[in-house]
């Protein structure tokens, strides 16, 4: 058969492969069909782990909150974010008998509305929006709040962690003490450019231009002292025997360029070494 086969030119292996095809279409078919399987048994209801869960999807101006649908046949409503409608909220979830609220930590937003619900005792769960991202089954027409509710009712949902209010605002302190030290360098970045440009080198004769006689010089300059010697004068006692390198570091082209003047810029220089001066040590030694 296949020596004829071959005689007219056609292939020995043309039932063979059609065989082939077949076979791995059955392949195809089995597989499609466990993939089907595995997805009924993936997309089984869950059990419901907290019946009094409730969901809340926080935005700049609108708040949406997501009761168990159970409990109202529109279980989404929209609230402001002012304090009576934060406090409209908390009405609404007793309401309902809600005991746990589950939203999302993007931005500071949900920041009001945790603490009004810490404080009014609900049990709340600031999940990692990733985490809530990750997870598979979601359908199209389900809103955020809907979404955060069905998975904290079914357990799918970690909170993360929240300190107490008391080390919140420590915190915030600690962080508003960093963010004036950084503010501060990046003045005093912005004077010795000034400096430079006017070709002032107190910054190269004074050790720390936020210091006592760095400060007392630059505001001698903004009051409109031009005279090197009197500049010099503002140094302090202990470095009275460096009036000469003061007085050569002080003359640079103060008469030809009006880079500091009283006005923004002076005030921006002004604040900016004693925004921070009180939170550095360093900055308080004489010099």
């Amino acid at each position: 058969m296949s020596a004829f086969l071959r005689r007219s030119g056609q292939n020995p292996h043309r039932w063979a492969t059609k065989g082939m095809k077949s076979k791995k279409e059955l392949l195809a078919k089995k597989k499609h069909i466990k993939r089907k399987s595995a997805k009924a048994k993936h997309n089984r209801v869950l059990g419901i782990h907290n019946p009094h869960a409730a969901g809340a999807d926080i935005g700049a101006t609108e708040i949406y909150i997501a009761v168990p649908p159970d409990r109202l046949e529109m279980n989404v409503r929209c609230f402001g974010t002012f304090t009576q409608d934060l406090r409209a909220i908390v009405q609404w979830l007793r309401e309902y008998k809600v005991t746990s609220v589950a939203m999302e930590s993007t931005g500071v937003y949900w920041i009001p509305l945790y603490e009004l619900l810490e404080q009014e005792g609900f049990e709340i769960y600031l999940v990692n929006a990733r985490h809530v991202k990750n997870v598979p089954g979601r359908k199209s027409d389900v809103q955020d709040c809907q979404w955060l509710q069905y998975l904290h009712s079914v357990g799918l949902l970690r909170g993360s962690y929240r300190p107490a209010q008391d080390i919140c605002a420590m915190r915030a302190i600690s962080r508003y003490r960093d963010n004036l030290l950084h503010f501060g360098a990046q003045h005093l970045q912005h004077m010795q450019a000034a400096l430079d440009q006017m070709n002032l080198r107190l910054h190269h004769v004074i050790a720390d231009l936020s210091g006592l006689t760095g400060m007392a010089i630059i505001e001698a300059i903004l009051a409109g002292e031009r005279d090197p010697r009197q500049l010099a004068k503002a140094a302090r006692s202990s470095h009275q025997g460096l009036s000469r390198d003061y007085c050569q570091g002080a003359g640079g082209q103060l008469a030809r360029r009006a880079s500091i003047r009283p006005g923004p810029g002076a005030a921006e220089l002004e604040a900016g070494p004693t925004a921070a001066g009180p939170m550095r040590p360093e900055a308080r030694r004489t010099q």
